[in-house]
């Protein structure tokens, strides 16, 4: 049960959060349609409510304390989740293009091949898919869900395991000339391929001892490029079965190692109410990784 004589006014805590986000108070003043005289009231009142300092003010530009900053994100969650809930419940937020974030190589080995039958079923729902290697959080007006590998628990995050994966080690046939690597150690003397913006290998390479051993030679490409490259024996690669399952299958690769038996991918969303092209993509992806 919230103590509500115990928080400070709403006023106080918006004021604070637009300064935040807007850098100034002229700006957090225009954002709330007052003047800056009043967010520096306002501002001057929470201070006096917490009875402790939110700000540094020993330079000319307010600088926030510790317990500023531990405030700023608070509310930067909090406030999110509300304008999240009003969008989701109003509909105000509806037009706003579904935008789902993954990695270039489940974007393409996946993700892209399924894709046209959730457009056939939901020819109202616009979307962004967003590949990237960097690790982004889903947020209000921002990236609706995330689909990340390894074993979830992600802070402050949502998630729901999507598919079971673990990492392999690829090449293709004509790299190994009939004589796939038996120990990790023979991995060495190949080129390797690497996703831009990953670790995979070089976290593979440590975990079996080799985090110093020199390899032939490593290029760092896009994921989709890193696969066409292993495709054509230019190197191995370390990518999720996944990614990789039609290659095996059809022979075009062969996987010499497997780690992380654990791991998959996994459905990341902020907490809170979620929109309804939200909920309809997560239905369908849902339906069709149980058919994989």
């Amino acid at each position: 049960m919230v103590d509500w004589s115990r928080l400070p006014s709403l006023s106080a805590l918006r004021a604070f959060c637009a300064f935040v986000q807007t850098g100034s108070v002229t700006d957090a003043g225009v954002a709330l349609n007052v003047s800056h005289a009043a967010i520096s009231q306002q501002l001057r009142s929470l201070e006096t409510h917490l009875g402790t300092p939110l700000f540094d003010r020993k330079s000319r530009a307010l600088e926030l304390t510790d317990v500023g900053r531990d405030l700023a994100r608070a509310l930067d969650d909090g406030f999110g989740r509300i304008a999240a809930g009003v969008e989701a419940l109003t509909n105000a937020d509806a037009q706003r293009p579904l935008n789902v974030g993954c990695t270039p190589t489940f974007a393409s080995a996946w993700l892209m091949p399924r894709l046209g039958s959730f457009q056939m079923e939901h020819p109202g729902i616009d979307m962004i898919v967003t590949p990237s290697p960097v690790l982004t959080d889903p947020s209000p007006g921002g990236i609706d869900v995330a689909i990340r590998y390894g074993s979830g628990g992600w802070a402050g995050l949502e998630s729901e395991r999507l598919l079971d994966s673990p990492l392999v080690v690829i090449g293709a046939p004509s790299l190994f000339k009939g004589k796939p690597p038996t120990e990790p150690r023979d991995l060495i003397d190949y080129p390797w391929l690497e996703e831009l913006g990953t670790t995979e290998s070089s976290a593979w390479l440590t975990q079996h001892g080799l985090a110093h051993a020199k390899v032939l030679s490593r290029t760092h490409v896009p994921g989709n490029l890193m696969l066409d490259g292993a495709r054509n024996g230019q190197g191995v690669a370390v990518s999720t079965r996944i990614a990789v399952a039609e290659d095996l299958a059809a022979g075009r690769l062969i996987a010499v190692f497997e780690d992380r038996l654990e791991a998959g991918y996994n459905l990341v969303t902020k907490p809170g109410v979620q929109r309804a092209p939200l909920k309809a993509f997560l239905r369908w992806i849902r339906r069709e990784a149980a058919k994989t």
